[in-house]
């Protein structure tokens, strides 16, 4: 049993995680891989309501996709974006991108490399790595704009769709780790995390949410 103590931790963690931007007009939405078909199935809406003329999935495959996604995350999003009626002329694949620094490093060359002009770059991930995404792509791609946007869903209803409370507390809680130790080595920009955001994270910690931690040195 999850105690409510740690549920209101776990709102704190998830209301910090998203970014709450404005949906608009793109250049090009980028979807990263993961294991959830909904950040292909948010890069489709916003293609067919306008926002963007260009959909470019990341992403190969990670233990955690392995067997879901044999062909590689960024191939299964695009047969995704195929099969809702993005025409294919309007779908990008980037294969071999596995942390979300290579997703925007490789989302960048192949763009380049089809001499699309970028101004702007609506940004989908994971709804728990909205902030994570956004303070990547602004650290290794600045002269964008960058709007990030997630699945519309609340906490309680990303809990149902994975079906394991305890593996979506620990992966917010990895998520934050992340945002605190990262800009230091390079991979992110410094995000200004709230007393009562660290204090959430501390108590999860201490409650043994820990699983997706990163070793500390």
């Amino acid at each position: 049993m999850i105690s409510e103590q740690v549920w209101g931790d776990t709102r704190v963690l998830w209301d910090y995680h998203q970014m709450g931007h404005a949906i608009r007009p793109c250049s090009v939405a980028i979807g990263l891989g993961s294991h959830d078909l909904g950040v292909a199935d948010t890069a489709v809406a916003a293609y067919q309501k306008g926002l963007v003329p260009l959909l470019l999935f990341t992403g190969a495959s990670s233990p955690t996709t392995r067997e879901r996604m044999p062909r590689g995350e960024a191939v299964h999003y695009r047969e995704r974006a195929l099969e809702l009626g993005v025409p294919a002329s309007a779908v990008l694949v980037e294969p071999k991108a596995r942390n979300t620094g290579e997703n925007i490093r490789f989302s960048k060359a192949v763009l380049e490399e089809v001499q699309v002009e970028v101004s702007s770059v609506l940004l989908i991930s994971k709804p728990y790595e909205e902030r994570r995404a956004y303070a990547t792509a602004r650290k290794l791609w600045p002269e964008v704009e960058i709007v990030s946007a997630s699945s519309p869903m609340s906490l309680s209803q990303y809990v149902e769709s994975i079906g394991d409370a305890r593996l979506v507390v620990d992966m917010l809680v990895g998520a934050l780790q992340r945002l605190l130790i990262y800009p230091a080595q390079g991979f992110m920009m410094h995000e200004p995390v709230p007393d009562d955001v660290l204090e959430a994270y501390e108590r999860l910690c201490l409650a043994g949410f820990t699983s997706r931690l990163l070793p500390s040195d």
